[in-house]
């Protein structure tokens, strides 16, 4: 019943700066965690940051720093806010949705980053 629409991905320069946002619709996602999980080609899909329902975030530690997971529950979306972006950031960045009890997995189309010169 969640549909996760990922935007804001696009080319940008090292060090430049990209805020990806996931929209959600169909229903609230305020009771779910949410992430952000990034592929590359040739490699498995990865986490790179994590927020509960409540609003606790963890990150990996290649984008520690200089990454931030955010949520608006009013707007029911959530955001990816990268700075100091690397050429090793490229990757499609993917939005996750995740209830427990009982359970529901729920992932957006994906967005592309690409950081080059």
């Amino acid at each position: 019943q969640v549909q996760l629409v990922e935007s804001g991905g696009g080319l940008v320069q090292p060090g430049g700066s990209l805020r990806l946002s996931c929209a959600a619709s169909g229903r609230t996602i305020s009771f779910y965690n949410m992430a952000w999980y990034r592929q590359a080609p040739g490699k498995q899909r990865e986490l790179v940051a994590h927020i509960t329902s409540g609003g606790t975030t963890n990150y990996a530690d290649s984008v520690k720093g200089r990454f931030t997971i955010s949520r608006d529950y009013a707007k029911n979306t959530v955001y990816l806010q990268m700075n100091s972006l690397k050429f090793e950031d490229t990757a499609v960045y993917y939005c996750n949705a995740v209830r427990l009890i009982p359970k529901n997995d729920y992932w957006g189309q994906g967005t592309q980053v690409t950081v080059s010169s």
